[in-house]
């Protein structure tokens, strides 16, 4: 691993640990509080030590960013200690791996959508589907997919230069305030996601560039970026604003495509006999039933 990529990789172990450290009082660790004066926010250092059962010196040295050789059992006992969700262990896990002197394998990343996929995002006629990589590049999506997008398909930020990247219209273009219509919390988990992104594909330089091209350019993603939270992309509800059927709170699924590693098949299922349901078809109908394509050029 060479000099600046240890450097970066120590810096996010560190401030990854210190930030989930910070967010733990006494209190919910189940730690007695002796006087008010406490000069550091959640935990010390010595107490996230005890709770993990390790010594405060090898708990120092992990927080400023040295993993290496931590055991599968000191790691779960830190994850333990910290109050970690099933995505910050995975995450904590993946700093771990990557601190490994004989290092790992880039992580390898689909570019291409096949056809099988492209033909069953043709099949999705009543849903909105596209897929995507962990850049959030939309790769490829059917007619209704497109239609429920448009305004991001739509963006001048796309005209010049591709593919579709929906974390470059959150925090690039104003106008995804208005079709997003709880941006803030589709922020929030845009940059989680990117977070776990980087830990999971450490050496992806795309996504390394995007990161810092969305840091130097936006102040609300650097703002969140240097919360360092991390979050898996699973299921949800998405409240969108479309300028011609209006406001949509459409329940979605997002499944990764195990023959295409890093690719992700996203797709809105609205209730039956739902005004979203109702609305979907009129864009089904204003869509058409052109085919599913690539969404960039090769």
């Amino acid at each position: 691993m060479a000099d600046t990529d240890r450097k970066t990789l120590a810096a996010e172990v560190r401030e990854f640990l210190s930030t989930r450290r910070a967010r733990i009082t006494p209190e919910q660790a189940g730690l007695p509080v002796y006087g008010g004066n406490r000069r550091v926010a959640g935990l010390r250092r010595e107490e996230v030590a005890l709770l993990a059962g390790m010594s405060v010196d090898y708990y120092i040295r992990l927080e400023r960013g040295n993993l290496t050789g931590a055991s599968d059992s000191v790691l779960d006992a830190l994850a333990q200690a910290l109050q970690l969700d099933e995505a910050e262990r995975t995450h904590l896990y993946d700093l771990a791996r990557a601190a490994t002197p004989s290092g790992r394998r880039p992580t390898v990343t689909a570019s291409r959508v096949r056809p099988t996929i492209l033909r069953l995002l043709d099949s999705m006629t009543d849903v909105p589907a596209y897929v995507r990589n962990a850049r959030f590049d939309v790769l490829a999506a059917n007619s209704l997919g497109r239609a429920l997008y448009a305004p991001v398909f739509d963006s001048p930020l796309f005209a010049r230069r591709g593919p579709v990247n929906t974390a470059r219209f959150m925090f690039l273009d104003p106008a995804s305030q208005e079709f997003w219509t709880d941006w803030d919390k589709g922020a929030n988990d845009a940059v989680a996601f990117l977070r776990t992104e980087t830990g999971r594909a450490p050496h992806d330089k795309v996504l390394t560039d995007l990161v810092g091209e969305l840091t130097t350019k936006s102040d609300d993603f650097a703002r969140r970026w240097a919360r360092h939270d991390v979050k898996f992309h699973r299921s949800g509800v998405k409240h969108l604003h479309h300028p011609l059927v209006g406001d949509l709170a459409l329940p979605y699924e997002a499944m990764d495509l195990p023959a295409d590693p890093g690719l992700r098949l996203n797709f809105y299922t609205p209730e039956p006999d739902s005004r979203e349901r109702e609305a979907l078809g009129l864009l089904a109908s204003w869509a058409g039933s052109g085919a599913a394509v690539p969404a960039v050029d090769d």
